[in-house]
């Protein structure tokens, strides 16, 4: 692959003067970011008309099918960026649906929306996401995008319990009816439905660059100090970037804060969909198509790619004004990934305690026990108080 062509120059503006060398030395720290990434060269990308593998090698300008003839050119600059129809483009993949094996309903939740895939002997009497109490009838599962793969749970139930307790003591705010609740430890394992995407990305950018120095100014009184300034150089380049498993939650009973919360993920240690490792546990249906997590994965893309023209631009300051990107050879994989949950109504709103049942991470929410808060800012009050006393009488 080329290296990024990168374009600024510094000109002095008429009448500038030479600034001093003295002063201190700016020194702008800079977030770790992972480095420009690049697909093996061994990787093949869809094609856009037949679905046929079209090779990416670097170095060249376009891609060519060897079946359909198709070409997929490699934009050089700015303006052969091309939107692309992603809805076209995933029709184009032609995946097949079918209903998942060891499921023989599922039930959707009239109040939260989820649709959950349920094996013959597990009950359906509350919501696994709201824990609301499930009206509607059970019916035939429906085909889909059948998982390519999954992580089987690791945490068992006995460890997930304990860290839910555990977590549940040291929330000290909650309300103790709550600790109290028989049915809030009823802690379900679920399969959530996730989408993973590659892609290959051409982002070319217009920005600004800054350096800092340093110049002594007079106030009105005539003393002198050192300010700090900025000059500004005009920026534009390309920044080049492989993304893999850009992870998209496919749910729309767990919120995406929740979900991003439960990272990261082992997804190097994925297994084949196997009946046995969906036996006893529940399976959320995706309701968030491929299309739409794209939309996702493109937002998370884009921080990256922020972080990466930022670091192409250099200097101590940056300035983006205008990113322009072209997704390549994008690829996606459906995958179920385990999480113990325990939902549960109080009053009539919904609660959630998640567990990576990879990690052990736990994450949630729960009331607040107003009470115990108002007694505790009383109490630190009168702390403060007595410790103010105390020090007056010295």
């Amino acid at each position: 692959m080329s290296k990024p062509v990168k374009k600024w120059k510094r000109t002095r503006p008429p009448g500038e003067r030479d600034v001093p060398s003295e002063g201190p030395v700016v020194s702008v720290s800079k977030e770790p970011i992972a480095p420009r990434q690049e697909p093996p060269l061994d990787r093949s990308f869809p094609c856009e008309s037949c679905g046929a593998k079209m090779t990416f090698e670097p170095g060249t300008t376009s891609l060519v099918c060897p079946y359909c003839g198709s070409e997929k050119p490699i934009p050089q600059t700015a303006h052969d960026v091309r939107e692309l129809s992603y809805h076209a483009y995933f029709q184009s993949a032609k995946v097949p649906t079918e209903v998942l094996e060891g499921t023989v309903c599922e039930v959707k939740c009239t109040n939260c929306g989820a649709i959950v895939e349920i094996p013959a002997n597990l009950s359906t009497d509350n919501c696994t996401f709201c824990g609301a109490h499930l009206d509607n009838p059970v019916e035939t599962p429906v085909p889909t995008i059948k998982p390519a793969s999954l992580l089987p749970f690791l945490i068992e139930y006995n460890e997930a319990r304990t860290k839910f307790d555990d977590w549940l003591k040291s929330r000290w705010f909650a309300p103790n009816k709550l600790k109290k609740m028989a049915r809030l430890g009823r802690l379900s394992g679920l399969y959530v439905p996730y989408w993973t995407y590659d892609s290959m990305t051409f982002s070319f950018y217009t920005g600004m660059r800054g350096e800092h120095y340093w110049e002594t100014v007079k106030d009105s009184n005539g003393n002198s100090r050192r300010v700090m300034k900025t000059r500004w150089y005009p920026a534009s380049g390309r920044v080049n970037h492989f993304f893999d498993d850009v992870l998209v939650c496919g749910s729309r009973g767990l919120p995406d804060n929740y979900a991003r919360a439960l990272e990261p993920w082992d997804l190097n240690n994925l297994k084949d969909v196997s009946p046995q490792f969906l036996a006893g546990f529940r399976t959320e249906r995706y309701q968030v198509s491929a299309e739409d997590g794209f939309e996702s994965a493109k937002g998370l893309m884009a921080q990256e790619i922020d972080r990466l023209v930022r670091r192409d631009i250099g200097g101590d300051a940056q300035q983006v004004h205008s990113v322009d990107t072209q997704y390549d050879g994008i690829t996606f994989k459906h995958i179920l990934l385990p999480v113990w949950l325990a939902a549960y109504q109080y009053h009539g709103k919904s609660y959630r305690i998640l567990i990576n049942a990879r990690t052990g991470e736990v994450q949630g929410n729960r009331p607040y026990s107003w009470i115990k808060i108002t007694l505790f800012v009383i109490a630190m009050l009168m702390l403060a108080g007595l410790i103010a006393l105390i020090v007056g009488n010295r």
